[in-house]
């Protein structure tokens, strides 16, 4: 079959895909667990350069192997398993938003009214008010619990995200202006879930082509040439910059997006806030994580288009997944 041949297009696809899932398998390595930085395998400390290598090397080795196990598969079927393994990860980090979101507005408000100390010991009630144990000992455990909720949903769970912002957003108002009550958690939680709304949904309409499209030109093109112009930009535009923010955030202590995490850093409410600003760094890198992936599938389907194969997915703006 003519549709299982270009190799060298599946094999620039998952070649990408092992360099960021080295460079990521590095990078937590090196936080938590103090091995050299991701891109020391370009230092001329031969110690550095070991573990990093060797780490590149298993990542590849193992994307040789599944590459050579799929090389029957047609561009179309592996992009359409590599969206499926993202909706699965925005499943996961949707979930993940979801929990933490209540479990820590509840506590901030139980913190701000100084009702902990009806319910928990003394020493409990000054664990709470510390971003280190909460990020620990309740949203890490969250996130795991989220993760199984992943693997039997079913739901992306975007429409349920923007009712719960809106009901947010609605409690402020009511709160404000009928009670005269308002803190710093409340905002917290309407900016929390937006930022992970916006940001965990661009990987899934990037797929349904929901993305603004400022041209004058592409809109009268043949689909042949629609599939040209996509498979380059989703290298030229969308991979390279997903690829800068996953570098410039990731690699090492002091970077952008690792030190507010290994701070577990608060905003400056302090413990009036949410104790989840820290996530916030991290939602660009999730952003950057799952567009990566989905500029990867797009690449192959753009391909696939352009070489006219067969069973061409009619896009609709408003499909649901």
């Amino acid at each position: 079959d003519p549709q299982t041949n270009y190799l060298f297009v599946k094999l620039l696809g998952w070649g990408c895909l092992a360099f960021v899932l080295a460079f990521l398998i590095n990078n937590f390595l090196h936080i938590y667990f103090d091995f050299p930085p991701a891109l020391s395998i370009s230092s001329s400390n031969v110690g550095n350069f070991f573990v990093p290598a060797i780490i590149y090397l298993a990542t590849v080795a193992f994307f040789i192997y599944w590459f050579v196990l799929t090389s029957k598969e047609t561009l179309r079927e592996q992009s359409k398993k590599l969206h499926i393994f993202n909706c699965f990860l925005i499943r996961w980090f949707f979930f993940s938003i979801l929990l933490v979101g209540i479990a820590d507005v509840i506590i901030a408000f139980l913190r701000v009214e100084k009702l902990l100390p009806l319910l928990f010991s003394k020493e409990l009630v000054s664990a709470f008010n510390k971003p280190l144990f909460v990020g620990s000992y309740v949203h890490v455990p969250l996130i795991a619990v989220s993760f199984i909720i992943s693997l039997f949903s079913k739901t992306l769970g975007f429409t349920w995200l923007a009712l719960m912002i809106v009901l947010a957003e609605l409690l402020i108002v009511i709160t404000r202006f009928v009670f005269s009550y308002e803190q710093p958690f409340m905002a917290d939680l309407v900016r929390y879930w937006y930022a992970g709304l916006f940001l965990f949904a661009s990987a899934y309409t990037l797929y349904d082509e929901g993305h603004v499209r400022v041209d004058v030109v592409y809109a009268g093109l043949s689909e042949k040439s629609k599939g040209l112009v996509n498979a380059i930009g989703s290298v030229i535009l969308g991979l390279s910059t997903c690829i800068t923010i996953i570098i410039v955030g990731f690699n090492g202590k002091t970077a952008i997006l690792n030190k507010p995490v290994l701070v577990f850093e608060i905003s400056q409410a302090g413990t009036v806030g949410m104790f989840v600003k820290y996530h916030l760094a991290y939602f660009l890198g999730i952003f950057a994580i799952t567009m990566f992936i989905q500029f990867v599938s797009y690449f192959l389907i753009s391909v696939a288009d352009y070489k006219g194969h067969s069973g061409a997915r009619k896009v609709s703006v408003n499909a649901s997944h």
